[in-house]
């Protein structure tokens, strides 16, 4: 009589990896490695950053010395109408200006600063997340 077969256990297999909580290191950009070699074409990058934010400085700046710049015009009106006024504006109309002004140009800054780590960071690279340097 042929003895009966027994079911065999299922066959396990063993998957060798990374394990998921590592980070493998990223290859860097083009772009961050041309930073870091100091090449011609790094340097390019780091000075348009530069410019940038030197324009967005300088336009700020333009801007509030028009604005701001302008109100002595107001000290040279006669002094029974500019009593007042010249009071309301340096007391109360210049700080909401100068927060607009100093707001507007932190915006840009930012912008200049993420469009720049855009460039030089690898697009599978998670948003606030470095590789190893």
């Amino acid at each position: 009589m042929a003895e009966p077969q027994q079911p065999q256990p299922p066959r396990r297999e063993v998957v060798t990896g990374v394990p998921r909580g590592t980070r493998r290191p990223h290859a860097h950009t083009p772009a961050r490695s041309e930073i870091s070699e100091q090449t011609t074409l790094g340097a390019t990058y780091v000075r348009a950053l530069m410019r940038s934010q030197l324009r967005a400085g300088l336009g700020a700046l333009a801007v509030l010395v028009c604005l701001v710049g302008t109100l002595p015009l107001l000290f040279l009106l006669p002094s029974v109408a500019s009593g007042p006024l010249v009071w309301i504006a340096l007391g109360v109309l210049v700080y909401p200006l100068l927060w607009f002004i100093a707001r507007t140009y932190v915006i840009r800054a930012e912008r200049n600063e993420a469009d720049f780590t855009g460039l030089v960071t690898d697009p599978a690279e998670a948003p606030g997340q470095r590789g190893p340097d």
